[in-house]
């Protein structure tokens, strides 16, 4: 057998499970992960989002089967959407503080599972007509400011209702230091805010659309969401947040914008979240259903890169069913 000098051999921290794992750099943890829960007014309702295996709308008479199977799995973080009843032009149901689905759903799951973490998703593509972000001006165009002071009052009426942190993800102009000012103004100084401050105006967005039907009835969001060719911006965006006074910065979508997790990373010291969307999840779920792809080992391999890139959170439709299998 011809032998060769070799001053390094890495293939011996590869030869067994035991090295492999002690040498791991980058580990996933059920810690890392935040699991989105959708809620819908009504009752009875326990549906599978079509475009979604294994995600359900839930209404507050079923929510707690969601919930259990969360808190079973070990998570400890849920982040919020609604599914209003009735929508109208301003998403008046965003800021009801007695009637908004949010607001319900809040206060019974502080009140029956009070070892949760409840984030909400601060943003009113869900609750407008329209299926945009904020007040539409007569011919169509988002309105930055008029949409900030409605912001501060579904910021509000979220504080009040009993949540842990506010992830606004509406890509407004000034966001975070409406939200923040409005806050403090309130008593709230110590609630956090993640901001979705990098956000892309990407098609994996689908079947999150399909989910809370809020899909733009005219145009796009590329108005305010940014352009998926920009990387440079990422970094204005988040710089703005920062001295606006966001205290965890995410990235969405993450698979396809790893780039912009790791400049995001080296650029800023405070958590960086990544959103593993819906478009991210639904295509491992529709090959896995084809036997084309190992489900499990996908989605592992897909949030492991998504640490390694830099991520500190991870929110992310595989949660409940991965988070079991780790420490």
């Amino acid at each position: 057998m011809t032998s060769f000098e070799m001053p390094r051999r890495p293939r011996r921290l590869r030869a067994n499970g035991h090295i492999r794992d002690l040498v791991r750099e980058t580990h996933l943890r059920r810690d890392d992960l935040i699991m989105p829960v959708f809620i819908s007014h009504g009752t009875n309702i326990h549906r599978e989002i079509p475009s979604m295996p294994g995600i359900f709308q839930h209404s507050l008479d079923t929510l707690d089967r969601e919930l259990d199977a969360i808190c079973q799995a070990g998570l400890s973080r849920v982040i919020l959407f609604g599914i209003p009843q009735a929508k109208d032009a301003v998403g008046s149901d965003a800021f009801d503080d007695q009637g908004g689905i949010i607001q319900r759903a809040v206060r019974h799951i502080k009140t029956h599972y009070p070892q949760l973490y409840v984030i909400t998703d601060v943003c009113f593509c869900e609750y407008t007509d329209h299926g945009h972000c904020g007040v539409l001006s007569e011919e169509g165009r988002l309105l930055n400011d008029p949409t900030l002071a409605n912001l501060q009052r579904q910021t509000l009426s979220h504080a009040r209702a009993g949540a842990d942190m506010l992830a606004p993800s509406g890509m407004i102009d000034g966001m975070i230091g409406a939200m923040r000012q409005a806050l403090d103004a309130g008593g709230h100084h110590d609630l956090p805010l993640m901001s979705y401050a990098v956000k892309y105006a990407s098609a994996f967005y689908g079947p999150f659309r399909d989910a809370v039907d809020s899909a733009p009835q005219s145009g796009d969001r590329r108005a305010y969401q940014m352009d998926p060719a920009n990387a440079r911006e990422a970094l204005i965006e988040a710089a703005l947040d920062v001295e606006e006074g966001a205290d965890i910065l995410m990235v969405k979508p993450a698979l396809a914008y790893l780039d912009i997790v790791a400049s995001i990373r080296a650029n800023f010291d405070l958590p960086v979240a990544a959103y593993n969307v819906s478009g991210e999840y639904s295509m491992v779920k529709a090959a896995a259903a084809r036997g084309w792809v190992d489900e499990r080992a996908l989605a592992t391999e897909k949030l492991l890169s998504m640490k390694r890139a830099g991520a500190d959170i991870i929110i992310t439709y595989f949660a409940r069913d991965l988070a079991g299998e780790l420490p």
